[in-house]
């Protein structure tokens, strides 16, 4: 099966049992309790799936843990110094991993029934895959699975692939034998927890959503408050900062990233002053594609705007005066908001 799942494109692999986990529970109830998920009612919502795999699916017994690379060859940091670009997170600058991912997980499902058929299995094979769209803890079962430990940043870190991975699961009715968990080894090392720009982590190995910029940016549907907006930098969508310092990325190797994730050439640095200028069709011809459409583009250019305001460029000011009148009023108060920044600048 892990050879299987290896000729797919995915470079880690292990099982973890589906039953219910008490301490996972806890903390994901903690968590929501402490109003940590923002307005992302569904993590609440859907919380009595979320619990266990077996909550979401009872028939479920073991859960197949499965990680793609998107290793990047190129520092996500260095356009930190270059205001004028907008910087997207590295895993939105090639196509959308859920398209990539899911396809993969249904070619090793299927593979997996036929498997079943094959060696006649007293009963039908049952399979149900996930890639971030479900109610799964999905970095909870891949650390359980062996596949990394969460780090300090609460993401997935792997000894070979760095904090560089797209999860995928494969629920299934077949009991198989489990991997050995993954050993925490973030030591003494707070290294995401210095990076992070928001102050999100109030604790090693948690995380306030409501001051991360990938939520700000991506999930946070109005006004981002206005003592982040400074913090945000140049972040257009998405963050990679506490992933990018990670100093076990120095074993992550390019070789691993699948080709359909590579950066787009006009996604990897692109201009703010072009980006400023789209309209809804304009933004669905760039982004076509990508994870990043699925914001829209009232909320993108939302971002822009902030990172416009941010730069201290203000030659910025023809394409966000414009803007000043937008059909959207929370892009029309950004564009008030930057434009009193740049009409402060020296």
């Amino acid at each position: 099966m892990e050879a299987q799942a290896r000729a797919l494109g995915f470079c880690a692999f292990g099982i973890a049992p589906a039953a219910p986990d008490a301490v996972r529970t806890a903390r994901l109830d903690a968590w929501l309790a402490a109003g940590m998920h923002g307005t992302m009612g569904w993590m609440e919502e859907r919380a009595h799936q979320r619990r266990s795999p077996q909550d979401l699916w009872a028939e479920a017994r073991s859960v197949i843990a499965l990680g793609m690379s998107y290793a990047p060859a190129a520092d996500p940091l260095q356009l930190a110094a270059a205001p004028q670009v907008g910087r997207i997170s590295t895993y939105a600058q090639g196509a959308d991993y859920h398209d990539t991912v899911k396809k993969a997980l249904k070619h090793l499902a299927r593979w997996i029934v036929a498997e079943g058929e094959a060696r006649k299995v007293a009963e039908t094979v049952g399979v149900k895959v996930f890639t971030d769209t479900a109610p799964v803890m999905e970095k909870p079962l891949a650390a359980h699975a062996g596949l990394g430990w969460q780090g300090k940043h609460t993401n997935v870190v792997s000894r070979e692939h760095g904090s560089w991975l797209f999860l995928g699961e494969i629920y299934t009715t077949l009991e198989l034998p489990p991997s050995r968990p993954a050993n925490d080894r973030c030591g003494s090392c707070r290294a995401c927890q210095d990076a992070c720009p928001t102050a999100a982590f109030p604790a090693p190995y948690r995380l306030d959503a409501r001051r991360c910029v990938s939520y700000l940016t991506i999930e946070h549907k109005g006004p981002v408050p206005e003592d982040l907006r400074e913090r945000l930098g140049n972040r257009i969508y998405g963050c990679d900062d506490c992933l990018a310092v990670c100093p076990w990325n120095k074993f992550a190797q390019t070789a691993h990233t699948m080709r359909a994730f590579l950066p787009r050439a006009e996604l990897a640095a692109p201009d703010l002053a072009d980006l400023l200028t789209l309209d809804d069709a304009g933004f669905r011809a760039l982004f076509s594609g990508s994870p990043v459409k699925r914001i829209g583009r009232d909320r993108f250019v939302r971002n822009c705007l902030y990172a416009a305001g941010n730069s201290g460029r203000a030659a910025l000011l023809a394409q966000v005066e414009p803007l000043l009148a937008d059909a959207d009023p929370v892009v029309a108060e950004a564009a008030r908001w930057a434009r009193a920044k740049l009409l402060a600048c020296p």
